[in-house]
């Protein structure tokens, strides 16, 4: 199979020779391109950018204030914050900037608790998070990683401002552009849950994870490496692999990278 070229969401620029996209949570934009050709199997790449639809497709970013609930990890904190004011930027001009609060929480507190399974506070963690936000002046918020909505349900119910759900805005924009069997990676809590089986399940579309091999290389690599903010090539080209044998074994149409440091490497 081919490798497409597949530019980057946010960037007016085309980088070639990479996988941008999935899990960046904002809108689901799909990225076509293989250099003008038709022979083998065209990559769809999934952008979560759901932050984009409700924002600037929606341009409630004009009065509403965005809490963000940030630091799991730090760098795609930062890809976040970056991202959001570059698309502004491209929609409003470059004149004025959207008010954005971030409460940067502990990743290790919630790797912590998600590890012995300990729900109800997980849920309690994010929830303090959230009532933070609430009180510095949001209008409504977001969790910038994947695996806390394993208890996204739960926190809703209890939340004091609106919540946006990473799964749910994916799952609409994969209908959307007629996919109906894409891959997940993301931490082993991500891949090992249901929780993105459930919501894509509404929509009759499958969600295919890794080998269980697959998945502790991924899980080893995001947690000593791409968490810690190194992005190293051997790696990279490793990931490609899988993604690439999933194409090609598994059938999977597109790939969603279910952690927001994946499109700092990929």
């Amino acid at each position: 199979m081919k490798q497409e070229h597949i530019g980057k969401v946010g960037h007016c620029s085309y980088l070639p020779d990479r996988l941008d996209g999935l899990a960046f949570l904002f809108f689901v934009e799909l990225f076509l391109d293989n250099q003008g050709g038709n022979e083998g199997k065209v990559w769809k790449v999934l952008e979560v950018n759901y932050l984009y639809h409700l924002v600037v497709q929606e341009r409630v970013l004009i009065v509403k204030k965005i809490g963000m609930i940030g630091g799991f990890g730090p760098e795609s904190t930062l890809d976040y914050y970056r991202l959001i004011i570059d698309k502004y930027h491209q929609h409003q001009g470059e004149g004025s900037l959207p008010e954005i609060i971030i409460y940067s929480m502990d990743m290790y507190i919630l790797l912590s608790l998600v590890e012995q399974k300990r729900w109800d506070d997980v849920t309690e963690f994010l929830l303090k998070g959230v009532n933070t936000l609430h009180k510095a002046g949001a209008d409504f918020g977001i969790i910038s990683a994947n695996t806390p909505h394993i208890v996204y349900d739960r926190l809703k119910s209890s939340s004091p401002i609106p919540l946006i759900s990473i799964v749910e805005e994916t799952s609409k924009k994969a209908k959307e552009i007629g996919l109906d069997r894409v891959g997940l990676l993301g931490t082993s809590f991500t891949m090992q849950s249901d929780f993105f089986q459930k919501v894509f399940a509404n929509n009759n579309i499958s969600i295919i994870v890794p080998r269980e091999q697959e998945q502790e290389f991924i899980q080893f690599k995001l947690m000593t490496e791409i968490e810690l903010g190194q992005f190293n090539q051997e790696t990279r080209d490793a990931l490609l692999a899988i993604v690439k044998r999933m194409v090609d074994e598994d059938s999977i149409q597109g790939v969603i990278l279910g952690c927001t440091e994946l499109p700092l490497i990929l």
